[in-house]
């Protein structure tokens, strides 16, 4: 894993995987593996533990608000497709009961509008007609 292309490094091409002050890698010998060598003068390991903890809180929070967002979410949706479902029932019943009128009242509203139509048609014409003397 180690690069040996950056041969003028101090530790044989440890410093691509140089993290900060105090830690340090290396090649092992004849091996892929990587050494780590700590600095215990450099390394603050317990303050950036303590840090960690502290994001670790934070995510954990912003997890569960995340996940009380998509509860809350999931019950709107539901709620919603319930509302929709009686709608849609409704929209049926309500479907079912004018078929039922229009069968019942017969056709004669078609005919009233047929009626009217040629009424209105026979006045535009006979009004055409006047106005043309």
């Amino acid at each position: 894993m180690a690069s040996t292309s950056y041969r003028g490094a101090p530790y044989y091409g440890a410093d691509p995987y140089r993290s900060r002050e105090g830690l340090s890698t290396r090649a092992a010998a004849g091996s892929d593996e990587i050494q780590l060598r700590i600095d215990p003068l450099n390394a603050d390991l317990d303050e950036e533990i303590t840090g960690l903890r502290s994001q670790i809180r934070q995510l954990k929070g912003v997890a569960q608000e995340i996940e009380s967002e998509a509860t809350f979410q999931n019950d709107l949706i539901s709620k919603l497709q319930m509302t929709l479902v009686r709608a849609e029932a409704g929209v049926k019943h309500n479907l079912r009961q004018l078929k039922r009128s229009i069968i019942q009242e017969g056709s004669s509203h078609v005919v009233h509008v047929v009626l009217f139509a040629l009424l209105c048609f026979t006045v535009v014409y006979l009004w055409s007609k006047i106005s043309r003397r």
